[in-house]
């Protein structure tokens, strides 16, 4: 069954949002603004949903040995503030630095004692956050990452990747 409005497959990454028709590219990047990882989801997609998939496709080579799959730390803005996100990256021994949202804040201190601490926030580490925002105006320098003219997901997802390895091969 098609999916209401018309448009393809699910899997071809496009979706409605504020901006029109579009697609979302999630990555991770390291501290030299490289692509890590790549997902691509429809436009409606929330960014906070796709963290652990993102986290998971973590592969970085190494000399010797296996690579590596975790990454020290994880600087994220407040959209990524839920305590699944929280208790996934305990669960995985990653330090974060993602800021608490206000109603989160309030509802908290309003149970008083019972509300528990706040989550830990390292205010140096939070500056770095803007590494992946850099990435992605990287791989946008690319114009068939930024317009999206391929019809079909896959081949746009190759695209990025392309772009990816030409930004790694860059730095």
């Amino acid at each position: 069954m098609r999916p209401f409005g018309g448009g393809g497959a699910p899997g071809e990454g496009l979706g409605r949002s504020r901006g029109g028709f579009t697609t979302k590219i999630h990555l991770s990047a390291d501290g030299r603004c490289r692509p890590l990882s790549l997902l691509i989801t429809p436009g409606q997609r929330a960014d906070c949903t796709q963290l652990q998939a993102v986290l998971e496709k973590i592969r970085v080579p190494r000399s010797i040995g296996r690579p590596r799959h975790k990454p020290d730390t994880v600087a994220a803005d407040k959209a990524y503030s839920n305590s699944l996100i929280r208790r996934y990256l305990r669960r995985r021994h990653i330090r974060h630095a993602i800021p608490e949202k206000s109603d989160f804040r309030a509802a908290r201190l309003r149970k008083g004692a019972r509300g528990g601490r706040p989550p830990r926030f390292d205010v140096e580490r939070y500056k770095k956050r803007n590494t992946v925002e850099r990435c992605i105006n990287r791989l946008k320098q690319f114009r068939a990452v930024a317009t999206r003219y391929d019809r079909r997901g896959y081949v746009y997802l190759g695209t990025a990747t392309l772009a990816a390895v030409a930004v790694w091969l860059r730095t």
